[in-house]
């Protein structure tokens, strides 16, 4: 079967996917919610959200393992819903779960999922030699894959996605469990692999890993809330200022800012406190960054001073998440 027509893309750049009103219910449960979404020829896009936002649904409906209950999709040129297995062969996936089998060697799962993708003989030693060293485990070719530390397994995993040499790649949460030095050279193999034009849709949970993306999308209850570069995003308006202190009473802390006068959100970073405050501008006496302190200390909580900061991407999706939880209730 040809391909089907590609759903028209975004003008002046070759758009590899590309999702219109995309939506799976499960019963009445609505897992994704008309999503909008175009990657280019070797882009790198982070999906990012909470557990059960509909990151994995997506995920699963544009590699045609899942069929849409409505909206379209295509993916390298062919229809998801009409073309599965054309979809299916042009592209690399990896999924939340381990995808190879620990009780086979290296060199055994590479020759397996060769033969699942179809890759010609012709050019399979040369397939298999390359994922090796691209997973760096030269030398342990013939070792059970469940002896390999964690961050080999990953590399090779990705090493079986590519052997058929897909343009698009489908990575859901590859790096989850992995060491943090593991976790940057995987993400230096999907630039390499993006630099030779693959396009790569990954989803993960961690907010270093999204500063690696050309560009972030951000899901909530099953609704793309933003889509932008890391940059872009951190310049998102959160509605007020930025600050950051710190406490030997975290917890205590945080309660008590949340019923602040003009504390729009306090929320713990790591060992500080980031607290949003409104527009001091347009704050009423006695309700600016400079009354908290005293407001603290009235309830027996001691902080350092509190001092402006630009917003992570953190704290911008924090609060967009809110933003629109808020615009749901109401």
């Amino acid at each position: 079967m040809g391909s089907a027509p590609s759903l028209p893309g975004a003008r002046g750049r070759e758009d590899v996917v590309i999702a219109r009103g995309l939506t799976k219910r499960f019963g009445t449960f609505t897992a994704v919610d008309g999503l909008d979404l175009t990657i280019a020829k070797g882009e790198v896009v982070g999906f990012i959200g909470p557990n059960g936002a509909g990151k994995s649904t997506t995920i699963r409906m544009l590699c045609a393992l899942l069929a849409p209950s409505a909206g379209r999709a295509s993916v390298a040129g062919f229809d998801v819903a009409r073309e599965p297995e054309s979809v299916r062969t042009h592209i690399g996936y990896m999924s939340q779960k381990f995808s190879l089998y620990g009780d086979l060697t290296c060199r055994e799962n590479l020759r397996f999922f060769a033969g699942i993708y179809r890759v010609p003989r012709a050019v399979l030693a040369d397939r298999m030699r390359f994922a090796i060293e691209m997973a760096g485990i030269e030398g342990r070719e013939d070792a059970l894959v469940k002896t390999l530390a964690g961050g080999w397994r990953q590399r090779l995993a990705l090493g079986c996605a590519i052997l058929h040499r897909p343009p698009v790649l489908f990575l859901d949460e590859p790096t989850s469990g992995v060491e943090p030095q593991a976790r940057r050279r995987f993400w230096d193999l999907i630039h390499q692999l993006a630099g030779d034009g693959v396009t790569v849709l990954v989803s993960t949970h961690y907010m270093d890993e999204a500063e690696y993306c050309n560009r972030i999308a951000l899901i909530d209850a099953g609704r793309l809330i933003i889509v932008g570069s890391p940059n872009a995003l951190r310049g998102e308006q959160l509605g007020g200022v930025l600050y950051a202190c710190e406490s030997a009473s975290l917890g205590e802390a945080v309660a008590a800012l949340r019923e602040a006068p003009n504390v729009i959100d306090a929320a713990i970073f790591g060992d500080k406190l980031h607290v949003l405050l409104a527009d001091t501008a347009a704050a009423p006496a006695g309700s600016n960054v400079a009354a908290l302190p005293a407001w603290l200390a009235s309830r027996g909580i001691e902080t350092s001073p509190f001092v402006p900061i630009r917003p992570g991407l953190e704290d911008v999706f924090v609060q967009l998440v809110a933003r629109t939880g808020a615009k749901g209730a109401s």
